[in-house]
């Protein structure tokens, strides 16, 4: 597969193009640029080869110099979506995570096909209150400075409706090591894990589980989701990244798949979560 981070990339560069193509078609050049928005010439250097992200004040300026104020809006817009494609952790969850929450529900609401592949956590859609609870606690005590937590698990188990009502379908694999984390108390997770075999016998809801046996190491190890064939959404250390470009949807489509036939399913997921639940102390 390709870097996470590649479609962003090309976001940025893409761009960068356009900017670009308003100083050739303006009949200008770098340094005339520079001058005319008041910059030293390796700024305009810099943005044009996408090594500097422009601000909306440098979009501006630059549409301005250029005389192309009409490509302004569209512009903005653009540079947003480069925004919206990578978000850190700090910047996604400033506003606390009740509201990172509330912001993702309309996706889930508009998607029909689900997959998701989990690491080292249960995904959102299959956790009880209390499982949710303990990881959001300890999300919130690593990186969030407002405590918003009772609102965010609220939030979290409203979205899990999405499970039960409309005509969707759900593929979730799990890793195994997943069965076991020490994110809770041997009681929740006890609770999570009976709650995980409840759920697989729904009609609409594949369930895999990738044994440690199975496991290979060049595969990814990053969580992530695919809402029907549109976006991807990847749950990296150091933020959240949105994938939309065809290619990159499909990589990550290839992979899953990749790790779908190394899952077990039915009674052999079903004896690996027993097998969990009975290991707890």
């Amino acid at each position: 597969m390709r870097s996470a981070s590649s479609s962003a990339q090309e976001t940025r560069q893409a761009l960068a193009n356009r900017l670009r193509e308003l100083v050739k078609d303006a009949g200008l050049d770098g340094k005339s640029l520079a001058a005319l928005c008041g910059w030293h010439p390796s700024k305009v250097s810099r943005i044009s080869t996408a090594k500097t992200q422009p601000s909306e004040d440098d979009i501006r300026r630059w549409c301005g110099a250029c005389g192309a104020e009409d490509q302004t809006a569209d512009l903005i817009a653009s540079l947003r979506a480069v925004e919206g494609a990578w978000l850190t952790w700090r910047r996604l969850e400033r506003a606390g995570l009740k509201r990172s929450q509330e912001e993702r529900l309309p996706l889930y609401q508009r998607t029909r096909r689900f997959r998701s592949y989990s690491v080292w956590a249960l995904p959102g859609l299959l956790q009880t209150h209390q499982y949710t609870e303990d990881v959001l606690r300890t999300i919130q005590q690593q990186r969030v400075p407002m405590n918003d937590v009772a609102d965010a698990v609220a939030a979290r188990m409203e979205r899990q409706r999405v499970l039960r009502e409309g005509q969707r379908v759900f593929a979730f694999l799990i890793e195994e090591p997943a069965l076991r984390n020490t994110l809770s108390t041997g009681a929740t997770q006890k609770e999570q894990l009976e709650h995980l075999l409840t759920v697989s016998d729904l009609p609409h809801v594949s369930l895999g589980v990738v044994p440690v046996a199975q496991r290979r190491p060049q595969l990814p190890v990053e969580n992530f989701w695919i809402y029907d064939n549109a976006q991807v959404n990847v749950e990296l250390v150091s933020g959240y990244l949105t994938l939309t470009q065809p290619t990159e949807v499909k990589a990550y489509a290839d992979t899953f798949a990749k790790l779908a036939a190394l899952a077990v399913y039915g009674a052999q997921a079903r004896a690996l979560i027993y097998r969990a639940r009975d290991s707890l102390v």
